[in-house]
Parts: C-alpha cells; structure tokens; sequence
C-alpha cells in the first residue's frame, strides 16, 4: 500500500516504552507526529531521538503529540533511552514502539511486504527506508511525509515550521510562501476573491495576478 498526503493513516495496536497502544485511540482529537528508526543503537538516529526530547514542549504548545517507532523490540528501546539521554542530555518520555515483527514499517510503506517478518538478524542498512515523519491531523489524515536518508540527521525545527504552517492553513484560507516563518505574510489562495479578502485579511498586496500577499491571520 502505498501511502499519501490525505490518506488517513493507517491504523495499528503495538507495544511501547509506555504499554500497549490503539495509535488512532493514542492520537485521540489532537495532532501526531510519527517518526521512525531503521535500527536501536544507531549514531544519528541517537541524535534523533534526543532532540526531539529537547523539543518536546514545542509540539505540546501546537497539540501535538510525540510518538517514535524502531524497527527493534520495546526491550531493546529501554537500553537506547540511557545511551540518549548520554549523548544528548535529554530523558525521551515520548512513546517509542517496538516493531519487532515489522507490522508497523510495513504498514506504513517503509519496507516492502517480502521483507520478512522479524528484526532479527537485520542490519540498519537493511531498513534503511524505515527513516520518515509523519504529521497526522486530528481527522487522522497524513498531512507531510518526509523521508530522509541514514546519514542525514532530521531537523526538528523544521517539523515544527511545518505544523505551524499545517496548522494555520487548516484553519484560513492561506498558504505559505518558501523559508516562511510564524509571523510572516502569507499567501491568500485563489479560492478567495479580492473582495472577500479584504473583508477576512483587511488588506492585501498583489505581486502577480495570482499571488496575493497579506499579514498573518491572527485569530
């Protein structure tokens, strides 16, 4: 199955670092991000994990939810938590799921169905796919992929750019220009007029015919 921006995402039980989980029960009426690890023990991937702990009050403010997922058993993720808090600094008290038996990367479209079905024995180059975010609205629909290679650390900072970005245009009729930031102008989208523009943002610049700029909307 392959999956795509507005597909809901798919739903799963698994054991975490916190117990057993339903993981659209989990995400409950707010947003999630998932975001998953070829292999426990891992360089960047420990780098990973311990930043995102750093960051953890960051989602909260935006009402989202935490959750990372290895492709290795919920004993094993125990171990990890003390290397990251090690290198990083920071305690992981987000859930980490154990995929031991590949139920969830394969789900989710991180590793192909033959890919058999035990961590046993695999090597992170092995999963190497097994390396994307998702953001996962309220209505349990994906709204980013992003899938990085094993060498290239994630940056978290921009995960939350995007949530702001998501977050606002759910809720204005607005998009987001490149490199934008919270608190920057927006984009008015072509689905409203200049007449109603003004009534809902006040005023607006026009650069092009179809590119229409205004302060961010506020309330």
């Amino acid at each position: 199955m392959s999956l795509r921006i507005n597909d809901i995402a798919p739903d799963f039980t698994a054991d975490t670092t916190q117990g057993p989980i339903s993981f659209h029960e989990w995400i409950g009426n707010g947003w999630a991000v998932l975001f998953s690890h070829p292999k426990n023990f891992t360089p960047v991937c420990t780098t990973e994990l311990g930043a995102m702990a750093g960051l953890a009050g960051e989602f909260s403010k935006r009402g989202a939810k935490v959750i990372g997922i290895s492709v290795d058993p919920v004993e094993s993720h125990a171990k990890w938590k003390n290397d990251i808090k090690t290198a990083t600094g920071f305690e992981v008290e987000y859930p980490l799921i154990g995929d031991k038996d590949l139920k969830v990367a394969k789900l989710y479209d991180m590793l192909p169905a033959g890919a058999g079905e035990s961590s046993e024995g695999r090597t992170p180059a092995d999963n190497a796919t097994v390396r994307s975010v998702f953001i996962i609205g309220p209505d349990k629909k994906i709204k980013l992929i992003l899938t990085y290679p094993m060498t290239t650390g994630r940056n978290f900072n921009e995960i939350l750019r995007a949530i702001d970005s998501i977050q606002l245009t759910a809720k204005h009729q607005v998009a987001t220009p490149a490199n934008w930031n919270q608190g920057e102008d927006v984009i008015i989208t072509a689905a409203v007029s200049n007449e109603d523009a003004i009534t809902r943002f006040g005023s607006f610049d026009t650069v092009l015919p179809y590119l229409r700029k205004t302060k961010q909307p506020t309330a």
